[in-house]
């Protein structure tokens, strides 16, 4: 590791971590609210407050096994550097932008994971990875969505039986009730899988200074502010990708609202519980996609559903080349 560096440039580095925490949640604040939005149960401004109250508290449900595995899971704890630390923060950051800013709903998790990976090779070539963790990751780019999509099918064909002898009106009213349940459920998935990301950034910075002493932990205060800024972003909401994601892969009504965001955040809890840093943003693609094939399968606009898993595929190699560039020209710079 790296000598000591000096505390103001340590607090820069916190505030470039939590301003890629600001940003995750304006990013992905669709993924809370677009469902509920799109039918109409709540309107834009109220559903931002309501995501980003459940994405607050979302750290008293949840153990902090996403942040350690971010923290020391995906490369090596010894090799990290403030380096390695901005360089993978300004990659995921430049991609979340970009995105943004085309509408493209990407994962800001893996463009977190991607940074850390691209900085962590340019810094000390692929014996940096810790391949296990890495692996992990990678596979849940592709069962996160599959596992979102299944579960949301699956309650829809559930529900649908249940509801038979119920007229669509009465089905309507009932869902615009629960679907304030599944949204707060999914927001909790949210907050507890996406701010521990940023928590792990920040705690394995500290580490790598000496300060936590000689055992990785994720301290209160990090916790806390990492929650604070998720929820935040959320707060000034995605508008853009709340428009991709509720209305442009398909349309919606209040019990496939429901049925999406029940099955996304049972797919969020069981990977926050196991570790597994995963994408909110593929797994509730993935549930609104699976709702919308549960109807009929040309329900289901997908071009604009191809295009968003081409963003996904080439969000890691991006987002690794774009911080292996950074750590470069921080190196000639010093």
């Amino acid at each position: 590791m790296e000598a000591t560096i000096a505390f103001p440039l340590l607090i820069g580095l916190v505030a470039v971590a939590l301003f890629f925490d600001f940003l995750n949640g304006l990013h992905d604040a669709a993924n809370s609210i677009a469902t509920i939005v799109s039918t109409r149960v709540l309107r834009p401004h109220y559903a931002v407050f309501w995501a980003a109250f459940f994405n607050f508290i979302a750290f008293l449900f949840f153990g902090l096994h996403v942040a350690e595995t971010v923290g020391k899971g995906i490369i090596d704890a010894s090799i990290v550097t403030p380096a390695v630390i901005f360089s993978a923060l300004i990659g995921a950051i430049v991609w979340n932008i970009v995105t943004w800013v085309a509408g493209i709903p990407s994962s800001s998790s893996h463009a977190l994971i991607g940074g850390l990976v691209g900085a962590g090779v340019a810094k000390a070539g692929t014996g940096a990875i810790v391949w296990s963790g890495l692996g992990k990751t990678v596979a849940a780019i592709v069962l996160s969505p599959a596992t979102g999509f299944v579960l949301a099918l699956v309650l829809v064909l559930i529900v649908s039986w249940l509801f038979v002898r119920q007229t669509p009106f009465a089905v309507d009213n009932s869902f615009r009730v629960l679907q304030f349940f599944s949204a707060s459920l999914y927001s909790l998935g949210h907050g507890g899988n996406d701010a521990q990301k940023t928590m792990g950034i920040i705690a394995v910075l500290l580490f790598s200074q000496g300060a936590l002493g000689p055992t990785f932990y994720v301290p209160l205060w990090v916790v806390l502010t990492c929650q604070s800024a998720l929820a935040l972003g959320t707060l000034f909401g995605g508008w853009r990708i709340v428009h991709t994601m509720g209305s442009k892969i398909t349309r919606l009504n209040p019990m496939q609202g429901f049925c999406a965001e029940t099955g996304g955040a049972i797919t969020l809890f069981a990977a926050t519980w196991l570790g597994v840093p995963v994408s909110t943003t593929h797994t509730i693609t993935g549930a609104i996609i699976g709702v919308g094939a549960a109807r009929r399968v040309s329900a289901v606009r997908w071009g604009i559903a191809g295009n968003i898993v081409v963003a996904w595929v080439i969000t890691l190699p991006a987002t690794a080349a774009i911080s292996a560039l950074t750590y470069f020209a921080t190196r000639l710079a010093a």
